[in-house]
């Protein structure tokens, strides 16, 4: 029907109330997120580089497990950071919905580079149990210790907190990946008080537990990553999508609401019940006030595809020829 062809024009019109809204909230959010990522990779570049010089000289494999594993966490950056630019480019039409996706695929080149991370930390803490080799300046390799620990927290909470605010789950997993690697790092001041203690197997079995630590944000990681790439959302999401549209006037009922990221924007194809005796412009209203009502009720959301159904009468499918196609 004519009407429903006209509800899903609106996505190609930016919704602006005024100039404060004229920055591109999607250009703003890349935007932050590429500064998060540099001020974070020099955080952990600076964690790695102390925690490197001190392995160096004190043969701690425990404390090299915890410094590959800090700069597989620095060297995410790169990837998210070419997905952040590639999102800023304008969608094509071999691209149709642009290059938001970048983030996902950047997601698993991150799951990827923790899984190299426990590979080689888990490696290095076998080697040393079948072949032990005395740590020294034990004190120096606690300090490296604490060191990775407040550097690493301070980056999680920080990719966290913007990841979350602009809505990039690739973000918020790196900073869950560096909140575990501070508390790996804490580990290594066990392994060195046990070293202290007279104890030559605390290293290696500090350093297969970081290992195991590792591969906690692996799942973890993965996990996140993956509901991203078969588009799954928040529940909650959806029921404040039906409820927005619900209270659109001329809305006498809600069909089916898909949501779907793109990157850190939403998408969102919605079905809606207008009265069978609308005009086209008419059902054109309600599609309009219906976006208008989810762009508020959803503040990530981009756009919206609104396809108005007349509201059936007894026994009456208005989709009844699609049906043999489906």
């Amino acid at each position: 029907m004519s009407e429903h062809r006209h509800g899903r024009l609106h996505h190609l019109r930016p919704h602006s109330h005024g100039a404060a809204d004229k920055v591109d909230s999607a250009l703003e959010g890349s935007a932050e997120g590429m500064r998060a990522l540099w001020i974070s990779l020099a955080g952990l570049g600076a964690t790695t580089l102390v925690q490197a010089v001190v392995f160096a000289f004190s043969g701690s494999v425990a404390l090299l497990g915890d410094a590959l594993h800090n700069a597989a966490d620095a060297l995410t950056a790169v990837p998210l950071a070419i997905a952040f630019v590639l999102g800023r480019r304008p969608p094509t039409r071999r691209y149709t919905y642009g290059y938001g996706r970048a983030e996902d695929l950047a997601g698993v080149v991150i799951v990827l580079a923790v899984a190299a991370s426990s590979v080689a930390a888990g490696y290095a803490a076998v080697h040393r149990l079948a072949h032990p080799q005395p740590v020294e300046n034990l004190w120096a390799v606690a300090l490296a210790g604490l060191a990775g620990f407040l550097g690493n927290e301070l980056v999680a909470r920080y990719r966290v907190r913007v990841g979350r605010r602009i809505g990039s789950a690739a973000l918020v997993a790196d900073g869950l990946h560096a909140r575990t690697d501070g508390f790996a790092s804490l580990a290594v001041l066990l392994g060195a008080g046990g070293l202290a203690l007279g104890l030559p197997w605390a290293d290696p079995v500090v350093g297969l537990l970081i290992t195991l630590a590792i591969l906690a944000v692996l799942w973890q990681t993965a996990r996140e990553v993956g509901r991203r790439l078969m588009d799954a959302v928040d529940p909650a999401l959806v029921d404040r999508a039906e409820e927005a549209l619900r209270g659109t006037r001329g809305v006498l009922g809600v069909g089916s609401v898909r949501l779907r990221w793109i990157g850190h924007r939403l998408r969102a194809e919605c079905d809606v019940i207008v009265d069978p005796l609308s005009t086209i412009v008419q059902a054109h209203r309600v599609a309009v006030d219906a976006e208008h009502s989810l762009l508020h009720a959803l503040p990530r959301l981009s756009g919206a595809l609104v396809h108005p159904d007349p509201r059936p009468g007894p026994g009456e499918d208005h989709h009844a020829v699609l049906a043999e196609h489906h």
